[in-house]
């Protein structure tokens, strides 16, 4: 039997392809109409647009500059001037004569020579200023000058594995030394999560955790001292450590 096909209504198709048309021709109009209004804010504000253009280009070219002419002849004195500090901050740990004097001399300076102190605060945008501060928190630090200590330590900033958790601890110590337990925990912790490593961050831990302890905070030392054991099993730290968690284990049930 044959099939009857129905033929294709040339009404219907003639009025879509005009629909189709006619809404091309208007995505066309728009975007004429939008293009001709650019043009014409262009054309209107180009003083301003170039007056902008020009200020972006010359305060690239500005900042280039500076890096090439100011920051990095800024940056080699400043790294020359901190050698000299540098070397009393140094002769101070290992010896044990005069060591006060030594860390004296390396904050101060000395024979027209600067000291921490005024790299510090004469090169505060290098990377050797910022280093002054972490050698003059040190200093003052084992001077048990715990204010300027916990000062400068605060102004040095560090990415690298060591220095940074270092610095963090410090400030702990510095708040330890004064009686601040609270405020020397939360550094402890700081410096135990600003780095993760197998040598700063078990030591952090263990004084977190002992400063918790001294805080009465058992709850807290005992997850400290878990941390330790389980994270940290081959630390210094770790070898004793289920003494420690005992004694928090102890004190927090009473």
């Amino acid at each position: 039997m044959a099939t009857y096909k129905k033929k294709p209504n040339k009404a219907k198709n003639t009025q879509g392809a005009i629909e189709t048309n006619s809404t091309t021709a208007e995505v066309f109009n728009t975007l004429d109409e939008t293009a001709s209004r650019s043009e014409q804010f262009v054309i209107k504000n180009q003083k301003t647009i170039f007056i902008v253009i020009g200020l972006i280009v010359a305060s690239i070219l500005g900042y280039l500059a500076y890096q090439k002419f100011v920051k990095a002849p800024q940056e080699k004195v400043a790294a020359d001037e901190l050698a000299f500090p540098k070397a009393y901050f140094e002769d101070a740990l290992t010896t044990s004569v005069s060591v006060d004097s030594l860390l004296v001399l390396g904050l101060e300076g000395a024979d027209g020579k600067y000291g921490f102190v005024d790299i510090a605060d004469k090169f505060s945008g290098t990377k050797a200023g910022n280093l002054a501060n972490y050698y003059a928190g040190i200093s003052y630090l084992k001077l048990k000058n715990y204010k300027e200590a916990i000062d400068y330590l605060e102004d040095f900033s560090s990415d690298d594995e060591l220095l940074g958790p270092t610095a963090k601890g410090a400030i702990g110590d510095a708040f330890a030394d004064i009686n601040q337990p609270k405020e020397a925990l939360d550094y402890y912790l700081k410096a135990a999560k600003l780095r993760e490593n197998n040598f700063s961050t078990p030591l952090y831990l263990f004084k977190a955790g002992n400063t918790a302890m001294e805080l009465e905070n058992y709850s807290k030392a005992l997850d400290i001292f878990n941390q330790i054991k389980e994270e940290f099993p081959n630390a210094t730290e770790a070898k004793n450590i289920d003494i420690y968690i005992n004694k928090a284990t102890f004190a927090s049930k009473n």
